[in-house]
């Protein structure tokens, strides 16, 4: 469950379980203004479905770009989006602060990187190279250590 709403429901449950002055139709409003009523039933999804068929644990580092081989099956398939859809659940899982989900995509967004260039993950990422011929020779020598095997 999001740590994010069981803060809030229990904030609240002195109100939301008071039998004084309720009617039937009173409905306790759970404001989250981060996100999108889309995402928001995408995350409920995972949420149901992780409650069923918890996720394994995703070991760190990956073992492989391919996300079937990280997690079940269900899984994978959950975060086979497009980006867009990806980000906004990874800022819907921080913001709700539920762990697994949030485990989840970023580590969907790791194996996107992993094994490729910088060039390739800015195509993949459609990220713009700032950098001067110059200032990318300068930042690969002062990083020249990372690149070895």
């Amino acid at each position: 469950m999001s740590e994010l709403v069981k803060g809030m429901l229990e904030d609240l449950s002195p109100l939301i379980f008071s039998t004084e002055d309720v009617e039937d139709d009173d409905v306790t409003e759970i404001p989250l203004p981060n996100v999108k009523a889309a995402v928001l039933r995408k995350v409920i999804e995972f949420c149901q479905h992780h409650r069923s068929e918890p996720m394994t644990e995703i070991e760190k580092p990956l073992k492989s770009a391919q996300m079937a081989e990280v997690v079940q099956r269900w899984y994978a398939d959950y975060v086979n989006v497009e980006q867009v859809l990806l980000f906004e659940l990874i800022l819907a899982a921080n913001y709700m602060d539920i762990k697994p989900l949030l485990d989840l995509t970023c580590a969907t967004v790791a194996s996107m990187i992993k094994g490729k260039t910088p060039e390739e993950i800015r195509k993949t990422f459609n990220i713009a190279n700032d950098f001067s011929p110059e200032e990318e020779a300068q930042v690969r020598e002062e990083n020249k250590w990372c690149e070895e095997p």
